[in-house]
């Protein structure tokens, strides 16, 4: 009786285990919209040509008295975003950890963030300012939502299924994605078929991306469980939280060197997320349904990429896997250089090439960072990770930005962005992952 007690708790809890791990991929199914359809491919364009009906004579807008190119501005409001979020997150991290009710904090910023993309309905005419602070508001909730979504990979998965689990929400993420652009490609191309102006077309699709999130979270929600948290202590101000996470790292410099790495890299490509739509359009000229269609393609591809890299984790290593995309990113992006202007098939070539490795070096990277975790700390060190993930991803928009207002061409702001694959692959490679795993107190699997 007692051995059948023992196999019908076990069993159980596999059961429990299965269905948490079910909620969180539909947490990525409802999240990955607001990353495709808002940040990727409609909004940066869309309020680059709000603040262009606000611009001077000199294409300038003057957000709070600060003279700003108009072309400028979305990646500016993304920086400012980030920002936001690298105060918030290791608050929240820390209160997470403290107390357990994950859960209803992920929710609470995940409905924040939907309801500010709902909001972007509201974004016409010359309302640019408007548009800069909904997308500050809903970035900053994504990060912070991320972050504590990110913290249950330790607490769902055993170390050994962390690669696959990690990938397969990454796909369920790019299949969403894919499903919910090929919808706003039908809207946006037949817009006049629907009695709907252009700016319409592009304003409905922005408000279904947050209404999508806002539906599907709740799935997540119902399968998610809390567990309990660590005994009570005072949780400190976001910065003061982080510098006390990251004085903790030290003890854990191994972590702390994955860390910066990941940062560096990773940094790269949400500036290459978030950027390509502007690239396409301002730099080379190519439409609003060119662009959707590429990134419809990136999404499709990022589904197989993502499992085909989660198979080659499992044979070559997650670190080694990881390595290799970086120097897929770099050749990539200096192919992005020399395309053509007016010549779309070239943008859906290097459309192709990024959708291939998207997927699995975020993924990957994941749930790497995932064994480098000390037992307990999940919340409040995925709040590191995600200030590197998100929170420091406003050096690349910040370096684009720049290059941008400084030269007045795309193309040198796009070829800026390949020092942040080359030095995050440098520090990666001098990482050694196993003792890493080992000195964080967790198991080291057989293959990493």
């Amino acid at each position: 009786m007692g051995t059948e007690t023992v196999r019908t708790g076990v069993s159980d809890e596999a059961t429990g285990l299965r269905r948490e791990q079910r909620g969180w991929y539909f947490y990525d199914w409802a999240c990955s919209v607001y990353s495709t359809s808002v940040l990727t491919v409609f909004l940066g364009p869309y309020l680059t040509s709000v603040a262009d009906n606000a611009a001077d004579a000199d294409g300038y807008v003057h957000p709070l008295g600060i003279p700003v190119r108009a072309g400028s501005f979305f990646a500016y409001s993304v920086s400012l975003s980030v920002i936001v979020a690298v105060v918030l997150m290791p608050l929240v991290g820390s209160a997470a950890d403290r107390t357990g009710r994950k859960k209803r904090l992920l929710g609470a910023a995940a409905y924040t963030g939907a309801a500010a993309t709902t909001g972007m309905f509201f974004l016409d005419g010359d309302r640019y300012l408007l548009g800069g602070a909904l997308l500050i508001v809903a970035n900053a909730a994504q990060c912070v939502a991320l972050m504590l979504y990110n913290s249950y990979l330790p607490q769902i998965a055993p170390p050994e299924e962390r690669d696959t689990i990690s990938s397969r929400g990454w796909a369920f993420g790019y299949a969403s994605g894919s499903l919910v652009l090929v919808a706003d490609l039908v809207l946006y191309s037949a817009h006049d078929s629907f009695g709907l102006s252009e700016t319409e077309a592009v304003r409905i699709c922005l408000a279904a991306a947050g209404l999508w999130w806002g539906a599907f979270t709740l799935v997540a929600l119902r399968w998610l469980r809390d567990r309990g948290g660590r005994a009570a202590e005072v949780t400190a101000p976001g910065l003061r939280q982080l510098a006390a996470t990251v004085r903790d790292m030290r003890r854990h410099p191994l972590t702390l060197s994955f860390l910066l790495a990941y940062l560096i890299y990773n940094d790269g490509i949400q500036t290459v997320i978030s950027q390509a739509s502007i690239y396409g359009s301002q730099e080379l000229g190519l439409g609003q349904s060119t662009l959707i269609g590429a990134v419809l393609m990136v999404q499709v591809l990022a589904v197989a990429g993502a499992l085909t890299m989660g198979r080659l984790a499992r044979t070559h290593g997650a670190k080694r896997t990881i390595l290799g995309s970086l120097v897929a990113w770099t050749v990539t992006l200096a192919a992005g250089y020399f395309l053509p202007a007016g010549a779309p098939v070239w943008f859906f070539v290097l459309a192709g090439g990024i959708g291939l490795v998207l997927g699995g070096s975020q993924a990957l990277s994941r749930s790497l960072f995932s064994h480098l975790v000390p037992p307990g700390k999940e919340a409040e060190y995925f709040a590191a990770y995600e200030v590197s993930d998100r929170g420091m991803s406003w050096l690349g928009p910040l370096l684009f930005g720049i290059t941008y207002q400084l030269s007045g061409s795309y193309r040198s702001a796009i070829i800026s962005l390949v020092v942040f694959f080359v030095i995050g692959f440098a520090l990666l490679a001098r990482v050694p992952v196993r003792q890493a795993i080992s000195e964080a107190g967790n198991p080291v699997p057989q293959k990493i």
